[in-house]
Protein backbone atom coordinates (compact mmCIF):
# COMPACT_ATOMS: atom_id res chain seq x y z
CA UNK A 1 0.00 0.00 0.00
CA UNK A 2 0.91 3.84 -1.06
CA UNK A 3 1.06 6.16 1.83
CA UNK A 4 -1.41 7.61 -0.35
CA UNK A 5 -4.11 5.02 1.02
CA UNK A 6 -3.40 5.52 4.58
CA UNK A 7 -5.77 7.65 6.48
CA UNK A 8 -6.18 8.58 9.90
CA UNK A 9 -9.16 9.46 11.64
CA UNK A 10 -8.99 11.48 14.98
CA UNK A 11 -12.50 11.29 16.99
CA UNK A 12 -14.63 8.70 16.49
CA UNK A 13 -17.56 9.84 17.15
CA UNK A 14 -20.84 9.92 15.40
CA UNK A 15 -19.83 11.64 12.47
CA UNK A 16 -15.98 10.48 12.73
CA UNK A 17 -16.60 6.56 12.85
CA UNK A 18 -19.14 6.18 9.82
CA UNK A 19 -16.55 8.27 8.48
CA UNK A 20 -13.45 5.89 9.33
CA UNK A 21 -15.61 2.66 8.27
CA UNK A 22 -16.76 4.45 4.56
CA UNK A 23 -12.89 4.97 3.73
CA UNK A 24 -11.92 1.55 5.09
CA UNK A 25 -14.67 0.07 2.73
CA UNK A 26 -13.28 2.07 0.13
CA UNK A 27 -9.94 0.49 0.63
CA UNK A 28 -8.43 2.95 2.13
CA UNK A 29 -5.86 1.51 5.12
CA UNK A 30 -7.48 3.64 7.89
CA UNK A 31 -6.29 4.50 11.35
CA UNK A 32 -8.99 5.52 14.55
CA UNK A 33 -8.34 7.10 17.46
CA UNK A 34 -10.84 7.98 20.03
CA UNK A 35 -10.52 10.07 23.44
CA UNK A 36 -13.05 7.45 24.95
CA UNK A 37 -13.60 3.40 24.38
CA UNK A 38 -17.25 3.37 23.22
CA UNK A 39 -16.61 3.39 19.08
CA UNK A 40 -13.73 1.43 19.46
CA UNK A 41 -15.00 -2.22 19.16
CA UNK A 42 -17.97 -0.92 16.11
CA UNK A 43 -14.21 0.38 14.45
CA UNK A 44 -12.20 -2.82 14.68
CA UNK A 45 -15.30 -4.79 13.24
CA UNK A 46 -15.07 -2.52 10.19
CA UNK A 47 -11.40 -2.75 9.34
CA UNK A 48 -10.23 -0.10 11.08
CA UNK A 49 -7.16 -0.34 12.75
CA UNK A 50 -7.22 1.16 15.93
CA UNK A 51 -4.53 3.54 17.73
CA UNK A 52 -4.29 3.56 21.68
CA UNK A 53 -1.86 5.99 21.69
CA UNK A 54 -1.79 9.47 19.47
CA UNK A 55 2.14 8.88 18.73
CA UNK A 56 0.89 5.34 16.82
CA UNK A 57 -0.86 7.77 13.90
CA UNK A 58 1.14 7.37 10.76
CA UNK A 59 -1.17 8.21 8.16
CA UNK A 60 0.11 10.62 6.05
CA UNK A 61 -3.70 12.01 5.59
CA UNK A 62 -4.94 13.01 9.36
CA UNK A 63 -9.06 13.24 9.09
CA UNK A 64 -9.75 15.97 12.27
CA UNK A 65 -13.66 15.27 13.26
CA UNK A 66 -12.97 16.84 16.69
CA UNK A 67 -16.07 19.02 17.94
CA UNK A 68 -13.55 22.37 17.75
CA UNK A 69 -9.63 23.22 17.44
CA UNK A 70 -9.49 23.79 20.73
CA UNK A 71 -9.55 20.07 21.16
CA UNK A 72 -7.79 19.48 18.50
CA UNK A 73 -4.68 21.66 20.16
CA UNK A 74 -5.41 19.02 23.30
CA UNK A 75 -4.62 16.40 21.18
CA UNK A 76 -2.05 17.57 19.72
CA UNK A 77 -0.02 18.66 23.11
CA UNK A 78 -1.16 14.99 24.50
CA UNK A 79 1.01 12.95 21.86
CA UNK A 80 -0.20 13.89 18.03
CA UNK A 81 2.30 16.93 17.44
CA UNK A 82 5.40 14.40 18.41
CA UNK A 83 4.51 12.21 15.88
CA UNK A 84 3.42 14.58 12.76
CA UNK A 85 5.94 14.34 10.08
CA UNK A 86 6.91 16.92 6.92
CA UNK A 87 4.75 16.16 3.92
CA UNK A 88 1.63 14.96 6.08
CA UNK A 89 -1.86 16.55 5.70
CA UNK A 90 -4.09 17.25 8.44
CA UNK A 91 -7.55 17.47 7.18
CA UNK A 92 -9.74 19.60 9.52
CA UNK A 93 -13.47 18.66 9.09
CA UNK A 94 -14.36 20.25 12.50
CA UNK A 95 -16.44 23.36 12.16
CA UNK A 96 -14.25 26.07 13.72
CA UNK A 97 -13.35 29.63 13.13
CA UNK A 98 -12.70 30.92 10.24
CA UNK A 99 -10.03 33.29 11.39
CA UNK A 100 -7.77 31.00 14.35
CA UNK A 101 -7.87 27.89 11.57
CA UNK A 102 -5.81 30.20 9.41
CA UNK A 103 -3.46 30.43 12.41
CA UNK A 104 -3.20 26.95 13.04
CA UNK A 105 -2.63 26.48 8.96
CA UNK A 106 0.67 28.69 9.48
CA UNK A 107 1.78 27.24 12.69
CA UNK A 108 1.46 23.59 10.84
CA UNK A 109 3.39 25.03 8.02
CA UNK A 110 5.96 26.00 10.43
CA UNK A 111 6.55 21.63 10.84
CA UNK A 112 5.94 21.14 7.15
CA UNK A 113 3.01 19.77 7.53
CA UNK A 114 -0.46 20.98 5.29
CA UNK A 115 -3.87 21.69 6.55
CA UNK A 116 -6.90 21.50 4.71
CA UNK A 117 -10.30 22.91 6.25
CA UNK A 118 -13.02 20.67 5.01
CA UNK A 119 -15.83 21.32 7.15
CA UNK A 120 -19.21 18.59 6.22
CA UNK A 121 -22.94 19.67 6.07
CA UNK A 122 -24.97 16.47 6.14
CA UNK A 123 -25.37 15.32 9.15
CA UNK A 124 -25.06 11.92 10.84
CA UNK A 125 -26.81 10.38 7.95
CA UNK A 126 -24.93 11.82 5.23
CA UNK A 127 -21.97 10.61 7.32
CA UNK A 128 -23.40 6.70 7.68
CA UNK A 129 -24.33 7.04 3.61
CA UNK A 130 -21.13 8.54 2.68
CA UNK A 131 -23.10 11.58 1.12
CA UNK A 132 -21.64 14.15 2.58
CA UNK A 133 -21.69 17.78 1.30
CA UNK A 134 -18.21 19.08 1.77
CA UNK A 135 -16.60 22.73 1.58
CA UNK A 136 -13.27 22.81 1.34
CA UNK A 137 -10.37 25.69 1.92
CA UNK A 138 -7.09 24.82 0.88
CA UNK A 139 -4.20 24.90 -2.11
CA UNK A 140 -6.10 23.64 -5.32
CA UNK A 141 -2.81 21.05 -5.69
CA UNK A 142 -3.18 19.39 -2.07
CA UNK A 143 -7.14 19.32 -2.67
CA UNK A 144 -6.35 17.66 -6.00
CA UNK A 145 -4.05 15.29 -4.12
CA UNK A 146 -6.39 14.32 -1.02
CA UNK A 147 -9.80 14.42 -3.17
CA UNK A 148 -10.20 10.18 -3.14
CA UNK A 149 -10.70 10.36 0.53
CA UNK A 150 -13.38 12.81 0.11
CA UNK A 151 -14.81 10.67 -2.71
CA UNK A 152 -15.16 7.65 -0.53
CA UNK A 153 -17.37 10.04 1.93
CA UNK A 154 -19.52 12.33 0.10
CA UNK A 155 -21.06 13.98 -2.74
CA UNK A 156 -21.27 17.08 -3.20
CA UNK A 157 -17.26 18.43 -2.79
CA UNK A 158 -15.87 21.78 -3.96
CA UNK A 159 -13.08 23.73 -3.21
CA UNK A 160 -13.95 27.04 -2.34
CA UNK A 161 -11.01 28.59 -1.86
CA UNK A 162 -7.33 29.47 0.27
CA UNK A 163 -7.64 27.89 3.89
CA UNK A 164 -10.22 29.32 5.80
CA UNK A 165 -13.00 29.30 3.12
CA UNK A 166 -14.22 26.56 4.16
CA UNK A 167 -14.89 27.38 7.40
CA UNK A 168 -16.70 30.72 6.18
CA UNK A 169 -19.13 28.58 4.06
CA UNK A 170 -20.04 26.29 6.40
CA UNK A 171 -20.46 29.84 8.63
CA UNK A 172 -22.74 30.22 5.87
CA UNK A 173 -24.45 27.01 5.40
CA UNK A 174 -25.38 27.08 9.31
CA UNK A 175 -27.60 29.88 9.32
CA UNK A 176 -29.63 28.74 6.55
CA UNK A 177 -30.06 25.50 8.71
CA UNK A 178 -30.55 27.63 11.82
CA UNK A 179 -33.32 30.19 10.28
CA UNK A 180 -34.96 27.04 8.63
CA UNK A 181 -35.29 25.37 11.57
CA UNK A 182 -36.58 27.92 13.83
CA UNK A 183 -38.67 29.07 10.77
CA UNK A 184 -40.60 25.20 10.66
CA UNK A 185 -40.83 25.46 14.98
CA UNK A 186 -42.58 28.85 15.03
CA UNK A 187 -44.99 27.53 12.09
CA UNK A 188 -46.12 24.57 13.96
CA UNK A 189 -46.12 26.11 17.24
CA UNK A 190 -48.61 28.33 15.50
CA UNK A 191 -50.33 25.10 13.94
CA UNK A 192 -50.82 23.27 17.15
CA UNK A 193 -51.64 26.61 19.13
CA UNK A 194 -54.49 26.95 16.94
CA UNK A 195 -55.79 23.63 16.53
CA UNK A 196 -54.05 22.12 13.64
CA UNK A 197 -52.77 18.23 13.43
CA UNK A 198 -49.07 18.92 13.13
CA UNK A 199 -48.02 15.82 11.48
CA UNK A 200 -50.57 17.01 8.50
CA UNK A 201 -49.14 20.79 8.83
CA UNK A 202 -45.62 18.84 8.16
CA UNK A 203 -47.21 16.76 5.51
CA UNK A 204 -48.57 19.74 3.61
CA UNK A 205 -44.71 21.58 3.98
CA UNK A 206 -43.06 18.13 2.35
CA UNK A 207 -45.16 18.10 -0.98
CA UNK A 208 -44.88 21.77 -1.27
CA UNK A 209 -42.52 25.34 -1.46
CA UNK A 210 -41.49 24.84 1.70
CA UNK A 211 -40.07 21.82 2.03
CA UNK A 212 -36.40 21.30 2.67
CA UNK A 213 -33.34 18.58 3.81
CA UNK A 214 -33.81 20.63 7.08
CA UNK A 215 -37.52 19.42 7.14
CA UNK A 216 -37.24 16.22 5.70
CA UNK A 217 -33.91 15.01 8.22
CA UNK A 218 -35.83 16.36 11.37
CA UNK A 219 -39.38 16.25 10.30
CA UNK A 220 -39.65 13.09 12.80
CA UNK A 221 -38.26 14.44 15.76
CA UNK A 222 -40.49 17.77 15.16
CA UNK A 223 -43.45 15.58 15.11
CA UNK A 224 -43.04 13.98 18.16
CA UNK A 225 -41.69 16.46 19.93
CA UNK A 226 -38.54 13.74 20.60
CA UNK A 227 -34.97 15.51 20.12
CA UNK A 228 -32.57 12.87 20.79
CA UNK A 229 -28.71 14.15 20.33
CA UNK A 230 -27.68 14.19 16.20
CA UNK A 231 -26.49 17.52 15.48
CA UNK A 232 -26.62 19.45 18.85
CA UNK A 233 -27.74 22.52 19.62
CA UNK A 234 -24.54 23.44 21.21
CA UNK A 235 -22.74 22.95 18.25
CA UNK A 236 -24.96 25.20 16.38
CA UNK A 237 -24.87 27.55 18.58
CA UNK A 238 -20.85 27.73 18.11
CA UNK A 239 -21.33 27.97 14.54
CA UNK A 240 -23.81 30.95 14.63
CA UNK A 241 -21.23 32.90 16.67
CA UNK A 242 -18.45 32.17 14.19
CA UNK A 243 -20.97 33.32 11.25
CA UNK A 244 -21.36 36.76 13.08
CA UNK A 245 -17.57 36.78 13.95
CA UNK A 246 -17.41 36.62 10.32
CA UNK A 247 -19.96 39.13 9.69
CA UNK A 248 -18.23 41.89 11.85
CA UNK A 249 -15.11 41.37 10.46
CA UNK A 250 -16.68 42.08 6.95
CA UNK A 251 -19.07 44.35 7.98
CA UNK A 252 -21.79 42.68 6.83
CA UNK A 253 -25.34 43.39 8.94
CA UNK A 254 -27.12 39.61 9.65
CA UNK A 255 -30.42 41.13 11.41
CA UNK A 256 -32.12 37.32 11.45
CA UNK A 257 -28.92 35.53 12.12
CA UNK A 258 -28.57 37.75 15.30
CA UNK A 259 -32.14 36.52 16.46
CA UNK A 260 -31.81 33.06 15.73
CA UNK A 261 -28.13 32.92 17.70
CA UNK A 262 -30.18 35.11 20.50
CA UNK A 263 -33.04 32.35 20.75
CA UNK A 264 -29.95 29.29 20.39
CA UNK A 265 -28.07 30.81 23.24
CA UNK A 266 -31.21 30.88 25.28
CA UNK A 267 -32.08 27.25 24.71
CA UNK A 268 -28.84 26.01 25.73
CA UNK A 269 -29.23 28.56 28.63
CA UNK A 270 -32.45 26.07 29.56
CA UNK A 271 -30.33 23.19 29.43
CA UNK A 272 -31.28 21.65 25.95
CA UNK A 273 -27.77 22.17 24.59
CA UNK A 274 -27.43 18.19 24.55
CA UNK A 275 -30.50 18.09 22.14
CA UNK A 276 -30.76 17.78 18.63
CA UNK A 277 -30.80 21.29 16.70
CA UNK A 278 -34.75 20.91 15.81
CA UNK A 279 -34.98 21.46 19.47
CA UNK A 280 -35.12 25.01 19.11
CA UNK A 281 -38.95 24.58 18.89
CA UNK A 282 -38.95 23.79 22.58
CA UNK A 283 -37.70 27.82 22.83
CA UNK A 284 -40.12 28.97 20.86
CA UNK A 285 -43.07 27.36 22.86
CA UNK A 286 -41.62 28.16 25.91
CA UNK A 287 -41.74 32.07 24.67
CA UNK A 288 -45.66 31.19 24.37
CA UNK A 289 -46.38 29.67 27.89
Amino acid sequence: MTDRQSVAVIGLGAMGLPIALNLSRAGFVTQGWNRSPNPIEAAKEGGVYICNDLTEIDSQILLITLPDLPQLIEVLDAGLRSALKPGQFIIVMSTTSPVTIVEFADEMKTLGVKVIDAPMSGGEVGALNASLSIMVGGDELDFNYVKPVFEAIGKTILLMGPVGSGQLTKAANQIVVAINLSAIGEAITLARRSGLDAKKVLEIFSGGLANSAVLELRRSKIEASSFPAGGKSKFLLKDLRFALDAAISTETDLPITELVTNLYADLIEHGDGELDHSAIIREIERLND
